[in-house]
């Protein structure tokens, strides 16, 4: 949690001459919180390793164990979860206080539907500026009823129902958020739920569904589930792969950074998740992929980038939702570049854990980048030449904001003081450190 009143923990970070090394990143976010809610719909034990021990993930656990669901951790870091079944969960033993975890809140709304429960969720200061409309709404349809303050943000308190109706829904939005959400209360629904996309989002609640033995359809714009399906108990294992949002920020540094080559390991390479990695290809990054395999229904590889001379590029908006948490770093790559930059149909960076496009924009002009809006559309204009640097940038709390304008100090020609990193624990814990290992100043 933080507040207004907490100590801001700044960090400032200085050119460098070269990042070499192999590295590890963090589980991934997004399979993490479904790799934990969905343990706890299988009937059995579930080991869970390369969990990602961030705040966000945490906040999962907790709220799933005050639902009466055991989940441990050894010494090793190995997880385990006994799973309740579909249906087996109980009411909350008190609030559920999801930090500044929108994934966690949104698919926990899902999961919660189908109990005649009444449940308050809360959140910190960011996390109640989110919007949850868009899965009230879905879930409304469903049978669930919900008291939250305009604008249907938190706190707010879900009564759920046992007699939750199958619903058809076409997203209005491309959310892989909103979709998972119907997907999870439609695990305990009698009836047959479809989702509707128009534009492909991420595809993990749908890959590990049927990781843990539930029939789902899908056809590219159609994903179809039957609730309440029949289940034995097993023992099953799983293990997270590395987060491709995380992998990003080492990655771009060594394309901008002289005589770099930094490889990351075990990364999720999910056709839904690596557009940031395509996009940068088009600037003429030399990114290589090797080691590639599958792992509980996920392809995961080895990345490998070298320094590379890159070129503004037009960045179209349908690849928004493979990407719509890079736009940060893909920003400081922009930055480093030769020419305009734009990415268009960004109006969804304004409502995630701040106004993400205003923060780039703000961070950007602080250190001597010329970028500005248009619409819903970000234009960078590269030099060719590192930014003059020598800012301080406002992260409003936001873990991407922090770690973006921290890479882009390491090419500078002054050095970026970021003005609070605590935000970083939520997704990436030991950042800091592995940057260091590579090559950066403390």
């Amino acid at each position: 949690m933080h507040s207004s009143d907490d100590i801001l923990k700044s960090a400032t970070s200085r050119c460098v001459k070269s990042l070499k090394g192999s590295i590890f990143v963090p589980g991934d976010k997004s399979i993490s919180h479904r790799a934990l809610m969905l343990s706890s719909q299988a009937l059995g034990i579930t080991t869970i390793r390369g969990l990602l021990e961030g705040d966000d993930v945490l906040a999962t656990a907790g709220a799933l164990r005050e639902c009466g669901v055991p989940i441990t951790r050894d010494t090793d870091g190995t997880w385990r979860v006994s799973g309740r079944g579909i249906g087996g969960l109980h009411a909350p033993s008190s609030i559920l206080d999801m930090g500044n975890a929108g994934t966690a809140a949104r698919l926990m709304m899902g999961l919660l539907t189908p109990y005649p429960y009444s449940i308050l969720f809360t959140g910190d200061a960011s996390l109640q500026k989110r919007p949850m409309q868009r899965v009230i709404t879905p879930l409304e349809q469903m049978g669930a009823r919900f008291a939250s303050r305009e604008g249907g943000r938190l706190p707010l308190t879900l009564t759920g129902t046992s007699t939750a109706i199958p619903i058809t829904y076409e997203l209005p939005i491309a959310s892989a958020q909103v979709k998972s959400a119907i997907l999870l209360a439609a695990l305990n629904t009698a009836g047959t739920t479809t989702v509707i996309e128009r534009e492909a989002t991420r595809d993990h609640t749908e890959r590990m569904l049927r990781f843990f033995g539930i029939e789902v359809q899908s056809d590219g714009t159609h994903i179809t589930l039957n609730g309440q399906q029949a289940q034995t108990a097993e023992e099953r294992s799983f293990t997270v792969p590395g987060d491709p949002s995380s992998a990003a920020f080492p990655l771009v540094a060594a394309l901008l950074v002289p005589n770099a080559e930094v490889t990351v390991r075990n990364v999720c390479l999910n056709p839904l998740r690596t557009g940031l990695f395509e996009q940068l290809k088009a600037m003429g990054a030399n990114l290589t992929i090797s080691n590639r395999q599958e792992v509980g229904g996920e392809a995961i590889g080895d990345i490998t980038a070298r320094n590379s001379n890159l070129s503004g590029i037009d960045v179209p908006a349908h690849v928004a939702p493979s990407m719509i948490d890079e736009y940060p770093i893909l920003a400081i790559a922009a930055a480093n570049a030769k020419g305009r930059t734009c990415m268009r149909g960004l109006a969804e960076l304004r409502v995630k854990e701040s106004d993400r496009l205003a923060a780039i924009i703000d961070g950007l002009t602080a250190c001597g980048v010329n970028a500005y809006a248009e619409g819903d559309d970000l234009i960078v204009e590269g030099t060719g030449q590192p930014p003059r640097g020598g800012g301080t940038v406002t992260t409003h709390f936001d873990h991407r904001i922090a770690m973006s304008f921290y890479i882009c100090g390491l090419t500078a020609q002054q050095p970026v003081t970021v003005d609070d990193t605590r935000a970083i624990s939520t997704s990436f814990p030991n950042f800091m450190a592995l940057m260091q290992e590579l090559g950066a100043s403390a």
